[in-house]
C-alpha cells in the first residue's frame, strides 16, 4: 500500500501513472487505496453507506454522481485530495451546504467541507477567521456575541465562504457593499495542491479573482474578514394582498429611490403552500412582501416606512431586532434537501415601467406556482468599487431579479417553462448581466457565465484560469474556462 507521505508528494514518480488516458481508466480499487491512504478524514465511494448523504446538497435539483466523496478532517486532507485528483486527471467539486453548487459532480472527486467549521473573532480588530465549511448562522452568532456583524445574506443556512466568494448580497448591502469587499485574506489550495495565503500584498492576482470567481481557482480552506459594529437593527416584512399589493408595487420605485443607504429593501411576489410552517394568512395566496433592514434609529425607520404602512399590510413583522435574529427578516426555507428551480437577472432601472411589467407577469391576479419572484434593491455602497478591487461586477445595476420555485421532479418541465416565459416577458428591463451567487443549473453555458462579469474582468479571469488551472480541474461550477 502506498504511504501517506508518498501520496501527498503530488505528481512525483511514485504516483506517476503514465498518461491522462490511463488515469481515466484507473480501476476503482486503486482510487480507493490512494484516497484512503492520503486522507485522515472520511472517504466514501458509491458502494459505501452514507455516500449519498454526503454529496446531496440543499438544492436536490442537482444530482451528483462522483467517483468519490472526501469529507476532510483538516486543510491537509484537502491538499491531499486535490493533489490526487490532479494526478488522476479527475475534476474537483467543492461543497459545504449545497446551496450554491449548480453543476453535477459526475465522475470526479467531491470535497465536502462541512466538518471544517470554526469561527475565531478578534473583537479589538473587528475581524473573523472563518473555516471552509462554516455556516453563516455560526458566523452571525459568533460575531453578535461581541456586538459585531458580518455582511450576511438573507439565509443563515448557506456556507459563509461560498456566499462571500460569489459576492455576498444581503440586508446590509446598500450601507456596506458586498461581503467580498470585506475580505482581508484567503487560504487557498491551488489545483496542483499547494497551500497559498492570498491577500492584497500576496498573490494579489488570485486574491482578486477568487473574490467573485468562486471555486474556479481552487479550494478555499479559510478566510479572514472584516466585521462591522451592529448590535440591533430595525427590520422585518410587510405582506399585502389584492388592491393594496398593487398600490405598493406601483409606489415602490419612487419610494425606494428616496431611501438612504442605511435602508435595504426587497419586493417580492409570493405564493406559499398550505403547510404548518406557513402563517394562515399567507397560505395558497399571492402576496406581495416588502422586506426592510434599517441601520439607524427606529424612529427614522418608522418615518421612512410610513408610506408603505399607510397602504394597509395584512401582516406586519417589523420591529427592533438583535442582530443574531437577522435571518427572521426573510425567513428563508429550512435546510432539508429540497428541489428548487431558480432564474436570475439584473435590472438597469428600477422604474414604473419595470414594476408594471412585473405586475402583468406575476401580479395578484396571476396564478403563480409556489415560490417567489423577488426584486432586491441595489445601489448605495453596492454601486461603488471595493476598496481592494475584486471580480464582483455589474455594480451599476439598480436591482436584482430572483425567481425560485420548489417543485417535485415530475413538475420540472412545467416550472422551467413558466420561468422562461417570465424571463422572456421581462427581458426588456434586464441588462443581460447576472450575479454569480444567484446563478443556477440553468446558467451553465459559457455565454451565461460570461454574463456574470464585466467584459474586462472576464477576459482577465480567463487568463488567470489558464495560468493557475490550465487543465480546468475546477470545472464543476459556473465554469470560467482557460483562455
Amino acid at each position: 500500500m502506498l504511504s501517506r507521505r508518498t501520496i501527498i508528494k503530488g505528481a512525483g514518480a511514485a504516483l506517476a501513472i503514465g498518461s491522462a488516458a490511463a488515469a481515466a481508466h484507473d480501476p476503482g480499487d486503486r482510487l480507493v487505496t490512494r484516497l484512503k491512504s492520503a486522507v485522515k478524514g472520511t472517504v466514501l465511494f458509491p458502494r459505501d453507506p452514507g455516500f449519498a448523504a454526503e454529496h446531496t446538497g440543499y438544492n436536490s435539483v442537482v444530482r451528483h454522481s462522483p467517483r468519490a466523496v472526501v469529507v476532510p478532517a483538516d486543510a491537509g486532507d484537502v491538499r491531499a485530495a486535490v493533489r490526487l485528483a490532479g494526478v488522476l486527471g479527475l475534476p474537483v467539486a467543492v461543497q459545504a451546504t449545497g446551496h450554491g453548487i449548480s453543476a453535477a459532480a459526475d465522475g470526479g472527486i467531491l470535497i465536502n467541507t462541512r466538518r471544517l467549521s470554526s469561527v475565531r473573532i478578534n473583537p479589538a480588530r473587528r475581524t473573523a477567521k472563518v473555516a471552509a465549511g462554516t455556516r453563516m448562522r455560526t458566523l452571525v452568532e459568533a460575531a453578535a456575541a461581541h456586538g459585531l456583524a458580518t455582511i450576511n445574506g438573507s439565509s443563515l443556512d448557506v456556507g459563509a465562504v461560498g456566499y462571500t466568494l460569489g459576492g455576498g448580497l444581503g440586508p446590509f448591502g446598500r450601507k456596506y457593499g458586498y461581503a467580498a469587499d470585506h475580505v482581508r485574506a484567503i487560504d487557498l489550495v491551488t489545483p496542483d495542491g499547494r497551500p497559498l495565503r492570498l491577500s492584497p500584498g500576496r498573490h494579489a492576482d488570485l486574491f482578486w479573482a477568487v473574490r467573485g470567481g468562486k471555486s474556479n481557482f481552487g479550494v478555499v480552506t479559510g478566510m479572514e474578514i472584516d466585521l462591522v459594529k451592529v448590535a440591533t437593527l430595525y427590520g422585518g416584512a410587510l405582506f399585502f394582498f389584492g388592491e393594496a399589493a398593487q398600490r405598493v408595487v406601483r409606489a415602490y420605485p419612487a419610494w425606494a429611490a428616496r431611501l438612504p443607504e442605511e435602508m435595504t429593501t426587497t419586493l417580492a411576489f409570493m405564493r406559499l403552500p398550505k403547510a404548518p410552517t406557513v402563517p394562515p394568512p399567507l397560505q395558497d395566496r399571492v402576496a406581495v412582501r416588502l422586506t426592510v433592514a434599517h441601520l439607524g434609529r427606529d424612529q427614522e425607520a418608522r418615518r421612512l416606512l410610513a408610506p408603505m404602512l399607510a397602504a394597509g399590510p395584512e401582516l406586519n413583522t417589523m420591529g427592533t431586532l438583535p442582530y443574531e435574529k437577522i435571518g427572521t427578516i426573510s425567513n428563508d426555507p429550512p435546510v432539508a434537501p429540497l428541489p428548487v428551480f431558480e432564474r436570475t437577472g439584473l435590472l438597469g432601472k428600477l422604474d414604473a415601467a419595470a414594476v408594471e411589467r412585473l405586475l402583468a407577469l406575476a401580479g395578484p391576479d396571476v396564478k403563480l406556482p409556489f415560490g417567489v419572484i423577488e426584486l432586491r434593491q441595489l445601489g448605495g455602497a453596492l454601486a461603488r468599487p471595493a476598496a481592494v478591487p475584486n471580480a464582483v461586477g455589474h455594480r451599476d445595476a439598480a436591482a436584482l431579479l430572483f425567481v425560485a420555485n420548489p417543485a417535485p421532479a415530475d413538475q420540472a418541465g412545467a416550472v422551467r417553462k413558466l420561468q422562461q416565459q417570465l424571463m422572456d416577458g421581462f427581458k426588456p428591463h434586464l441588462t443581460g448581466g447576472m450575479a454569480a451567487n444567484f446563478m443556477s443549473g440553468a446558467d451553465l453555458a459559457p455565454e451565461q457565465v460570461r454574463a456574470a462579469y464585466t467584459p474586462a474582468d472576464y477576459k482577465r479571469l480567463t487568463r488567470l484560469k489558464r495560468k493557475h488551472d490550465p487543465r480546468n480541474l475546477f470545472r464543476v461550477n459556473h465554469n470560467i474556462r482557460p483562455a
